[in-house]
């Protein structure tokens, strides 16, 4: 080994792990997407995507060969079913995508603060680059179409003003009527909602077409909780006469033929549920009402032990593939 060469810390390598599952599992939903696909400017999307996730994929298999370590198994052809009927009908495509560059575009910028070795920070650089334009792609075609619903507009602020009352932090005090909401928790609850109602029409997919019926349960139960929060969400809303953000395109077809593996789409969801922890979570750190942070920190409690319940069901199958581990020193203490 070159004596110049600065090997990979533990952090590179395991979030060179997760982009490769992340990535892999993409790869498989877009084989899946561009076999269906009849809208050409969508698959001209799917396409580019496609070619750029693959070309990452390529550089985080030459990565770990170089670096003498196992390539992650990830997902494969094995996962998706060729010549099954559409489990989601007009516009899913790219409202899926949307949903995914939010994702990516979180995960890989945080990746690239984590990142040492030039090469390594380059490559999260562009995997996040990547995930920006797939959402500026996917966005300006929604909003093109009508499909996808932007937040409120609001009056101007014509003067600064700062806060001078304590009751502006409360949310709960009986004797006063509760302000309304600023842009800021506006804009969290609306990405929260916009999040879930794609999420939803996944889970009825999954829940529809999956294998094992502890499976199926468990999506119906994700199913469920993403329409829980969207509902208690969206009340915050409607109290200050905001109409929650909804779309008509994007459903579940009727479809019973899994397109999918069952390992394939636990993983996602569990994906999508730590996901909208992290959502739920920045809600609530930047939330000034303490009604709202009390919801998104009681909505939290209810989607944390359903992204464990669904690590189980995976572990139980055998579907849950073990990230890169130190060695165990704690053994050389043992006697």
């Amino acid at each position: 080994m070159n004596s110049n060469h600065v090997p990979l810390t533990s952090s590179e390598i395991g979030n060179l792990w997760m982009a490769y599952q992340e990535k892999t599992m993409l790869l498989r939903f877009l084989e899946y997407f561009l076999e269906h696909v009849e809208n050409e400017e969508i698959q001209q999307i799917l396409k580019s995507t496609y070619d750029s996730s693959e070309q990452i994929v390529e550089s985080i298999k030459n990565i770990f060969q170089q670096e003498g370590a196992v390539i992650p198994l990830g997902f494969t052809v094995n996962d998706v079913n060729k010549g099954v009927p559409k489990l989601f009908d007009y516009l899913y495509e790219p409202m899926f995508l949307h949903l995914i560059s939010k994702i990516e575009a979180s995960l890989f910028a945080l990746y690239s603060t984590m990142s040492y070795r030039k090469d390594i920070r380059q490559l999260f650089k562009q995997l996040t680059a990547n995930a920006q334009e797939m959402y500026d792609q996917c966005a300006q075609f929604l909003l093109d179409k009508g499909v996808l619903v932007r937040p409120p507009f609001m009056t101007m602020p014509k003067e600064i003003s700062f806060v001078k009352d304590k009751n502006y932090l409360s949310g709960f005090n009986l004797l006063r009527e509760k302000r309304s909401l600023n842009a800021i928790e506006i804009s969290l609850i609306h990405h929260a909602i916009e999040a879930n109602l794609t999420g939803m029409q996944l889970m009825i997919g999954f829940a529809q077409v999956a294998n094992d019926t502890k499976v199926k349960e468990y999506f119906v139960e994700g199913m469920k909780l993403s329409k829980e929060v969207e509902t208690t969400l969206g009340e915050y809303l409607r109290q200050d006469y905001i109409e929650p953000p909804a779309t008509h395109a994007g459903k579940a077809t009727n479809s019973t033929v899994a397109p999918f593996s069952d390992k394939l789409m636990m993983y996602i969801t569990n994906l999508l549920g730590s996901f909208s922890i992290g959502s739920n979570a920045l809600g609530g750190a930047f939330s000034l009402r303490s009604d709202l942070l009390v919801t998104m920190a009681r909505l939290t409690q209810k989607i944390l032990p359903f992204v464990k319940d669904g690590g189980e069901i995976m572990i139980k199958h055998g579907w849950m593939e073990e990230p890169p581990q130190v060695e165990d020193r704690k053994k050389l203490t043992k006697t």
